[in-house]
């Protein structure tokens, strides 16, 4: 009987250091481009709900529309979604940006909405009452205000966005999900463990990342989470 391989890579193991050691430009490769796609996805779907939320604000018979269509966006498959997009991106990384941004809305523009309704009427007379019109009164009133909850479903968003991101795969622009799909098809145990747990490393730290820098735009909640 012939004695097994001496490495974990011929016996094909789940956790093995030379996979790390041997492939490590093609994982940060991957992480790199999982970075750009996650934080492209989540610039661009903040730009989009932030006008949809003030206009469902301040229009209310708009709120319904937006906060319908963006939910329904969000109960769209994702192969499907990327079906639909396909005549309009092709098989871009564009393609899976765009699909990212249409399922990060329904949570961005929900939040930011249920921050703007949250802050108190009695403070937004305070400050008409001081002379404040209704663009500095958004920005240096309600915004910040509602900035707990708005941020709060950024990093849900953040979250589910890094997880999203892997499903880009079928197209072949799908960061660390490309090694994923390519390690499942070829049983490549450790290829698969080791993209799979830098995904979910990408997540906490996205969220760890968030949660500090809410911590420091909203110095007056800190005390509420005590």
């Amino acid at each position: 009987m012939s004695a097994p391989p001496d490495d974990c890579l011929a016996r094909n193991e789940w956790i093995c250091g030379d996979y790390l050691s041997s492939r490590s430009e093609i994982l940060a490769d991957a992480v790199v481009q999982h970075l750009r796609l996650t934080g492209a996805s989540l610039a661009l779907g903040v730009a989009v709900a932030v006008p949809l939320a003030l206009l469902a604000r301040r229009r209310r018979w708009a709120a319904a529309p937006v906060l319908g269509v963006t939910t329904v966006l969000y109960t769209i498959p994702a192969l499907a979604m990327f079906s639909l997009l396909l005549p309009v991106y092709g098989l871009s990384a564009s393609l899976v940006v765009a699909g990212l941004v249409l399922y990060s809305l329904t949570l961005l523009v929900r939040n930011l909405l249920a921050g703007l309704d949250a802050v108190p009427d009695d403070i937004r007379r305070a400050a008409r009452g001081l002379g404040y019109g209704p663009t500095r009164l958004l920005l240096a009133v309600e915004l910040p205000l509602a900035l707990p909850a708005a941020m709060a479903g950024l990093r849900i968003a953040a979250v589910s966005t890094v997880s999203l991101v892997t499903i880009g795969a079928i197209v072949g622009h799908g960061g660390l999900g490309n090694l994923i799909y390519s390690g499942m098809n070829t049983y490549f145990k450790a290829q698969v463990l080791t993209a799979s747990v830098l995904c979910v490393l990408l997540a906490v730290a996205a969220d760890l990342l968030l949660l500090g820098a809410q911590r420091l735009l909203t110095p007056w909640t800190r005390g509420q989470d005590r």
